[in-house]
């Protein structure tokens, strides 16, 4: 007798369903990619219990006549191609023919079907890849496959199921990513009776996006757009400020069919780099067209992987696209790179109100009260100090603000006078005040008593309003704890980070110079000690600090002599920033250079930025927007962190409680 037997068709159909059938999501993945390659617009699937239990997927179609239904649930039947030169020109999803029976033999299985001009439909029951039961039947036109107890004969597969609402979640991202894929498809997703995704099927992905993940997702959105004779890329990034925790809500569409790929995934990390932090992954939904014949789709039973024939091409094209949709457009303002709050969360409090007659007599300044600093620290503060002068009536007080309206801002000489100061802020400081002094900026007298802590600053008037809605400026009407520049512009409010802004402008500008960083040379030359490891460090990067600006030469076994810093750093911060940069060489391990010189540049920029507690005022403020505007990346600090944040005139009246009453 012999040992080696064929196996029968219902055997066979089981193991191929370990391959193709995994889980649930698996089965909703398979079916809608059929109804998809039937020239479906609309695609309705309803599940319970996660799929396990129940999943029904139904789509308008051209439908099956009663002999493509008896065909389609034979192993390797298709209509997708006819022979092995097929495989090269691909055009469908599905091609292998394997779906059908496989999903068939490990669940109760039950198919209707009807091709436009057919008075009758068709009905499959199958019950575990047992004969089929074929009858015909009054139905819609398209297909409605119904699937129940999955794994039911295979309680081996089933046990390896996770929770009804892991595998939910599963078939939630498989139907996202295929919605995506096909904006021109209407998608209705029903997950225990309750509608989880609908997309408008209006063949705008920029739509589709949005009605997946929502208004704040879709206006942090970024058009990607190259083309060339290779290759061509389209779809949308989100700004680095709007980032997951995973890279599941990454989208890699090529010639319409969904892959995982890790050189895309590759280009897309190296240009956010920088711009991150470690831990995030900006939503992207990149649709990638390439000739048919430089890929292979047969790599992967479940279709999910795909070769290139130049990968390196396809990492250089999203690469490029990428980076040259994060890199702002010249005419792009800081408020269309501002980050959007998310679900912002009013927190109302009941604060004590202090009224006081405009006819009381205020109480005389002490020697005590000239003891402290003489910036207000409050908007009470700030309101209450004008009540030294004589009061007066509220036509003459509102005549006396417009007058300083048109001194701070006048409408036609604003952008000259910001004009006049250099785009920089360079020199050695010990507050930003003795940067912009330095810098010879104009203008300084008239800004000198508008920026302290908590002061309400003067608003443009009517002209500086025609302005703004111009040409989007924005404007810093002040500070909040003396960390964040509040700002608006015709749009919105604005609030800006004012160390993580100073930040990614220093390190913007330290990166864009390859052949060294300028230096100041030192008066009085600083000795640095260091112990064995960081001495060694220092003689292995000398070529590196030296481009970084920091010159230093050997004067003793572990001392160094500190001649030179570079220009935009102060001097009083040079062996601190030294120490912190050889710390951070010392944690990191198998690093290129390039990744060594920017996290040097990262460090050197975050300890030469203005900190928060630093008092800043309205011209200085300016001079900080005007630089961010300016720079390549002015999305986030090195580091990850936003450096603007975007209140929208809808977020504000939502938060006020001001819809839905019409004022």
């Amino acid at each position: 007798m012999s040992l080696i037997h064929v196996l029968d068709d219902n055997t066979i159909n089981k193991i191929a369903a370990g391959e193709v059938v995994e889980r649930p999501a698996s089965v909703i993945k398979e079916l809608i990619e059929n109804a998809m390659d039937a020239g479906a617009n609309r695609i309705e699937v309803e599940i319970m219990a996660g799929g396990t239990s129940f999943m029904r997927v139904t789509d308008n179609g051209k439908g099956m006549s009663l002999e493509d239904a008896k065909l389609a649930i034979l192993r390797h039947a298709t209509s997708k191609i006819r022979e092995v030169g097929d495989l090269n020109t691909i055009g469908t999803l599905g091609f292998r023919g394997e779906a059908l029976p496989t999903i068939a033999s490990v669940s109760r299985f039950t198919m209707l079907t009807r091709q436009k001009g057919d008075d009758l439909g068709t009905r499959v029951d199958i019950i575990g890849g047992k004969t089929p039961d074929i009858i015909e039947t009054g139905c819609g036109l398209g297909t409605t496959i119904k699937v129940e107890d999955l794994f039911f004969n295979t309680p081996a597969r089933k046990k390896f199921l996770k929770t009804n609402h892991t595998e939910g979640s599963k078939i939630n991202d498989f139907i996202v990513k295929l919605a995506l894929s096909r904006p021109d498809i209407e998608f209705h997703f029903i997950n225990n009776n309750k509608v989880s995704v609908v997309t408008p099927g209006s063949d705008n992905l920029f739509d589709t996006i949005q009605a997946i993940y929502g208004a704040n997702v879709a206006d942090s959105l970024l058009a990607l757009s190259l083309e060339s004779e290779e290759v061509k890329i389209s779809g949308y990034i989100t700004k680095p400020s709007m980032l997951k925790s995973s890279r599941g809500w990454q989208t890699y569409i090529v010639n319409g069919r969904i892959i995982q790929n890790r050189a895309i995934a590759k280009a897309i990390d190296n240009a956010y780099k920088s711009l991150i932090p470690k831990s995030g992954f900006p939503l992207a939904v990149l649709k990638i067209e390439v000739p048919q014949r430089t890929i292979d789709v047969n790599v992967h039973p479940q279709k999910s992987e795909m070769k290139f024939e130049d990968e390196g091409l396809i990492f250089k094209a999203v690469y490029k696209a990428v980076l040259d949709a994060i890199r702002p457009a010249s005419d792009r303002g800081l408020g269309e790179v501002a980050a959007v709050v998310e679900k912002p969360r009013p927190n109302y409090t009941m604060e004590p109100m202090h009224f006081v007659p405009a006819t009381e007599p205020v109480r005389p300044a002490s020697a005590e009260d000239h003891s402290h600093d003489n910036a207000p620290r409050t908007i009470y503060e700030a309101v209450r100090r004008p009540a030294s002068q004589p009061s007066m009536s509220f036509a003459a007080a509102q005549a006396e603000l417009q007058q300083e309206r048109q001194t701070h801002y006048p409408a036609a000489e604003s952008h000259e006078t910001i004009a006049e100061g250099p785009r920089g802020f360079g020199g050695d400081r010990s507050k930003l005040t003795s940067q912009v002094d330095k810098s010879n900026l104009t203008g300084q007298d008239e800004w000198s008593d508008s920026g302290q802590a908590g002061e309400i600053s003067p608003q443009p008037d009517c002209e500086g309003q025609a302005l703004l809605d111009a040409d989007g400026t924005i404007i810093p009407i002040g500070q909040v704890d003396l960390t964040y520049i509040i700002a608006q512009d015709a749009k919105g409010l604005y609030l800006i980070d004012q160390h993580a802004a100073h930040e990614r402008i220093l390190f913007d500008k330290l990166s864009a110079m390859a052949d060294g960083i300028p230096s100041q040379q030192l008066l009085v030359h600083q000795l640095l000690t260091f112990d064995r490891k960081e001495a060694a460090l220092v003689e292995e990067n000398k070529e590196l600090f030296a481009k970084l600006g920091f010159h230093m030469e050997s004067a003793g076994d572990l001392d160094y002599r500190l001649m030179e810093v570079p220009a935009d750093v102060p001097v009083s911060e040079a062996e601190d920033i030294i120490r912190e940069i050889l710390t951070g060489l010392n944690e990191m391990h198998e690093t290129t250079a390039k990744e060594i010189r920017q996290h040097c540049l990262a460090t050197t920029a975050c300890r030469a930025a203005i900190k928060a507690g630093e008092e800043l005022n309205l011209r200085q403020m300016q001079i900080l927007l005007e630089e961010l505007s300016h720079t390549p990346f002015p999305y986030t600090c090195p580091h990850g962190r936003p450096t603007i944040l975007k209140f929208s005139s809808e977020d504000l009246a939502k938060m006020f409680k001001r819809t839905g009453f019409g004022f």
